[in-house]
């Protein structure tokens, strides 16, 4: 039998950091994990030190089965967790040896099984449709069965809280059948996220003087309070708390691992990860969220890439003045980073720690720093933003910096055709008119699926023979947003558009930016800047001139 006990934290078995991604997290809607991803999830949860990781009701999902198949198969080498195999208590009237549900906790070959069993009399006596009495011996049969064979046990004592305001004697004979049939653990369960941290506290602290027993935590987040929750359990005294990564789960999920154990660790001072692991979160919810296939909040807790992202020109000014003046921990510390924005609320102090963020130093350019700050306060006005596009505020830091050398051409002219065939496919033609740095004149021609790709197409053709490099990047990603509607006196409705373009290359990727009342000329400066932001990578300094 494998080890029963989570390795590699000072703590030991005295807390437990149990993650249920894999089967709570699953219940989130958009997600459904392959078997290799919930391999591949449970690979990253041991990495960053997580005491459990609960991979699912074998016998119940096929997918589940065949996880816990392969990992005892030796698909899965856990070094700090240990892996949970989670189901039901035997059924009503049947006997714990005859019930296939409990026969397939035992073949998953998990040392540890954590049973969900209910807690409130309402749920026994209408969804079970049993009496107390039964549920508890329910229990308490399948809790010594478990353990007669080898098997460590924690108790989900699900709706707990529901069932403890409605009637606390039954909640704690559920607890006690469990606990003196041999459970290690009995998890209150907020099943369904209705409670807030103060009646936490409350019922934690009294279940814990009224019983005696070890008490862990499960907080679903229906009143955006689960990670509060969580951790004012901790706080009253619960020694083993659930989570999931990023927060996944049924409806609006479930307390989320990274500002669970972020808390613990850097505001209550418990080891609860091993050594070096704290540094691992952002890029393990990163990792995590690209196999659930889901964007990454960036306003996540700890974690998030806005989470030490500051804005405002008096947080910068105490920024620049000792950064622990506005961040409550260093960033760092969690493997995430810190982040000025420069828009129309800077003031020199942002564009000056934003300048040395890009690695540019504007401290013996003041000149430049004022006119930086004027010049994104006036295009913002203007519906220019450069928060996604740092490679366009760097072009302009530079500019302002008096740097001379210049994007490889320079704009004579543009043309772009749509033609809408009998077949119904649509096909955009552009023709672009550059001078090239050496005085030559090139026109150019491309087709392209849309106008800002033959764009593209064609600038690159009159480009490349002079400036090879072009050929290794290329336009990621686009996006279009309108940004004021009018009328005009003209033209009847008039717009004004920002468009962000996304290049990649061997270096990694760029955002550049550009706005217009036309699209194709919004599009035609943000592609201005991705070509002049790849000179500069490949050729040093670069000012615009379209």
């Amino acid at each position: 039998m494998s080890r029963t006990e989570p390795a590699g934290t000072p703590l030991g078995d005295a807390f437990h950091v149990f993650d249920t991604t894999l089967r709570d997290g699953a219940q989130r809607e958009g997600i459904s994990y392959s078997v290799a991803d919930k391999l591949a999830v449970a690979r990253h949860l041991d990495a960053v030190g997580v005491g459990f990781i609960e991979g699912g009701w074998p016998g119940a999902m096929p997918k589940d089965t065949e996880f816990f198949a392969r990992a005892a198969a030796g698909e899965l080498e856990l070094r700090h967790a240990v892996l949970v195999a989670f189901g039901s208590t035997r059924r009503a009237g049947l006997s714990v040896t005859e019930d296939p549900q409990v026969r397939a906790l035992l073949d998953s070959q998990a040392p540890v099984v954590t049973l969900v069993a209910k807690s409130d009399r309402r749920h026994i006596e209408r969804a079970l449709r049993t009496d107390v009495a039964e549920n508890c011996a329910m229990v308490a049969d399948t809790v010594s069965f478990l353990r007669a064979e080898g098997r460590r046990v924690f108790l989900d004592a699900e709706h707990f809280f529901d069932g403890y305001k409605f009637d606390p004697d039954t909640a704690l004979r559920v607890l006690e059948a469990a606990m003196t049939a041999g459970a290690d653990v009995a998890v209150l369960c907020d099943t369904n996220g209705g409670m807030l941290p103060l009646g936490i506290a409350e019922v934690v602290a009294e279940v814990a003087a009224r019983t005696g027993f070890r008490l862990g935590i499960h907080c679903q987040d229906d009143t955006g309070s689960a990670v509060a929750n969580s951790v004012t359990a901790v706080q009253a005294g619960a020694t083993h708390v659930q989570c999931t990564a990023n927060g996944y789960g049924e409806r609006t999920g479930n307390a989320d691992l990274f500002a669970v154990v972020g808390n613990l660790v850097t505001k209550l001072g418990m080891p609860v990860l091993p050594d070096g692991a704290l540094g691992e979160l952002t890029r393990t919810s990163h990792a995590l969220a690209e196999i659930a296939n889901i964007a990454p909040d960036t306003h996540q807790a700890y974690v998030g890439t806005s989470a030490f992202a500051h804005k405002a020109g008096l947080h910068a000014s105490a920024i620049k003045v000792d950064p622990e003046l506005y961040n409550h921990m260093d960033p760092v510390d969690v493997g995430n980073g810190q982040r000025v924005l420069v828009t129309e609320m800077a003031g020199r102090a942002s564009v000056e720690l934003k300048a040395t963020e890009l690695g540019l130093d504007l401290a013996g350019h003041p000149d430049a720093v004022s006119a930086v700050t004027r010049t994104v306060k006036e295009r913002e006005l203007a519906g220019w933003s450069f928060e996604a596009a740092d490679a366009s505020l760097e072009l302009l830091m530079r500019s302002a910096m008096g740097e001379a050398d210049r994007v490889p051409f320079a704009l004579e002219s543009y043309r772009v055709i749509l033609e809408h065939g009998t077949d119904g496919v649509v096909v955009a033609e552009a023709t672009v008119r550059v001078v090239l740095a050496d005085g030559q004149r090139q026109i150019a021609t491309a087709e392209g699926n849309g106008p800002v790709n033959a764009l593209d197409a064609a600038l690159r053709a009159a480009l490349t023979p002079t400036c090879p490099w072009l050929s290794d990047v290329e336009l990621s990603d686009y996006k279009v947003r309108i940004l004021t509607t009018g009328r005009s006196e003209s033209f009847g409705t008039d717009a004004v558009t920002r468009v962000l373009l996304e290049s990649t290359g061997p270096a990694g990727s760029w955002t550049t930016v550009g706005v217009h009342s036309n699209v194709v000329e919004a599009s035609w400066l943000a592609l201005v800047d991705a070509l002049a932001y790849t000179a500069l990578r490949e050729r040093g300094p670069v000012t615009v001139d379209s």
